[in-house]
């Protein structure tokens, strides 16, 4: 029997994945860019601590209503056609919250760019599952936590060289705008080639067969997989679609009068992943260090290191996820980010604090770097690519669109709770304490991922069962 992956058109395959995880560089970046212009923020809007935390925040309450709007959005538009959608929006945001005059119109630009962030965090791995071979899912699934990451470190590196350029985030710069303002600005160049590029990729299969357009699925499942395997695949596709006599609807997540156990489990992934405290370090990133005594200049600059960290513990994901499965990996981020917040909590717990009321670290401060980056690589080894997979691939055909706007809905309004409330823990309670919700939180999760999630690799998504 010759081997299926012979005739696949992997070129094609890996291309159409990597256009789609743009989104999820820019979903990366939108969500970094506002750590370096926090400081601008708070000068240019006179925010305390409770409007800081909204301006920051704001963004992830788009994102939770376009998460939640992806699923039904996507069976009615396709897949592809709320990512174009979603590229707009980047576009309208990035140029909007750059310009903005007052806390409510950025807030307002922010929502808008959360609803794209929202709808591509949902859709791009959903569609990068709906076209990949079981075989390669994993890793081509992996790939968009390290644009979601290649996103955030950019926008570090943006931010970084435009502060240091200009003076600080707070100085003018370009055409008498301030530093700030072109941070955000940046991130139109990245936009713009999201949407040329996606009106180049085909629209998903299952969609198509979902919408009976059968020879449109078939002629993309060729160009996929070859003539052989697409007649297969739109087989099994059709099997596991007629089992249900409607289209796709939210009521499908409920079986029995009680929601299905699959769904809880996706809301649960979603959830621990915010619930451990990783969007802290990429929001206030800046603000966290400059607390415990760095330069805004240094404190960029460790935002910056972050990054590289994150990628290269994407990218041994990427080349193990589909050897060694979706559980071990988040078994062991999980211990990992348990043991280096519990390190976190006592560096923090032991500092001095200074007469301006930042924590004095002395001898520990390396002891902090060293921990804080071993927590950011454990993350995204584990639960910051992983969790994107298995909600790309563990729900059934039917709810595959539902399941994963609730579950983006849930990710995103524990993002929201965590990102709003950082700023007034640290003035009330304090870092230690904060990070030591983080770290039980992350012991938690542990237990969670060994009694509750089940393992997908290999599977084809028509197997799937909830």
């Amino acid at each position: 029997m010759n081997n299926p992956s012979q005739k696949e058109n992997l070129l094609f395959i890996i291309l159409i994945s990597t256009v789609a995880t743009i989104g999820g560089f820019l979903f990366g970046f939108d969500s970094g860019v506002i750590n370096g212009t926090v400081d601008g923020l708070t000068k240019a809007f006179k925010s305390e601590s409770i409007g800081q935390g909204f301006n920051v925040a704001s963004m992830l309450l788009g994102c939770a209503v376009g998460a939640f709007a992806a699923g039904t959005l996507a069976d009615w538009l396709g897949r592809k056609g709320l990512l174009i959608i979603a590229a707009v929006f980047f576009v309208f945001s990035a140029w909007g919250s750059g310009i903005a005059l007052s806390s409510g119109e950025f807030i307002f630009y922010r929502i808008i760019g959360g609803l794209a962030v929202g709808a591509a965090s949902v859709m791009a791995p959903a569609y990068i599952a709906e076209i990949a071979p079981p075989r390669m899912r994993g890793r081509l699934a992996t790939i968009q936590q390290i644009a979601i990451i290649f996103g955030l470190f950019c926008a570090f590196i943006s931010n970084y060289l435009l502060a240091k350029a200009a003076g600080g985030s707070t100085e003018v710069f370009w055409l008498g705008y301030q530093t700030w303002r072109w941070m955000f600005w940046i991130e139109l160049a990245p936009a713009v080639i999201f949407f040329l590029s996606l009106l180049a990729i085909p629209e998903s299969p299952r969609f198509l067969v979902i919408k009976n357009k059968r020879q449109k699925a078939l002629d993309t499942l060729t160009r996929l997989y070859g003539a052989n395997q697409a007649k297969l695949t739109l087989s099994e596709i059709e099997q596991s679609i007629a089992t249900e006599n409607h289209h796709p609807k939210l009521s499908d997540l409920v079986s029995g009068g009680k929601v299905r156990t699959i769904v809880w489990v996706g809301i649960g992934l979603a959830m621990f992943q915010q619930l451990v405290g990783i969007n802290v370090v990429f929001y206030y990133g800046a603000v966290l260090w400059q607390a415990v005594g760095f330069s805004e200049s240094d404190s960029l600059m460790i935002n910056v290191i972050v990054g590289a960290v994150s990628i290269i513990a994407c990218v041994i994901t990427i080349s193990l996820i589909d050897k060694l499965g979706r559980r071990p990996f988040l078994i062991i981020g999980s211990i990992g980010m348990s043991i280096t917040l519990l390190t976190l909590v006592w560096v923090f717990a032991n500092a001095d604090v200074a007469e301006n009321g930042n924590l004095v670290l002395g001898e520990n401060g390396t002891l902090a770097l060293i921990a804080a980056n071993a927590y950011v690589f454990f993350f995204n080894l584990s639960w910051g690519p992983v969790m994107w997979v298995l909600l790309g691939e563990m729900f059934p055909n039917q709810i595959r669109g539902s399941g994963l706007a609730v579950a983006g809905f849930a990710q995103w309004i524990a993002n929201f709770a965590i990102t709003m409330t950082f700023p007034m823990m640290l003035t009330t309670i304090g870092l230690a304490s904060a990070y030591g919700f983080y770290a039980l939180c992350a012991l938690l999760s542990v237990i969670f991922v060994i009694k509750m999630v089940e393992e997908t690799k290999g599977k084809t998504l028509e197997s799937m069962q909830g």
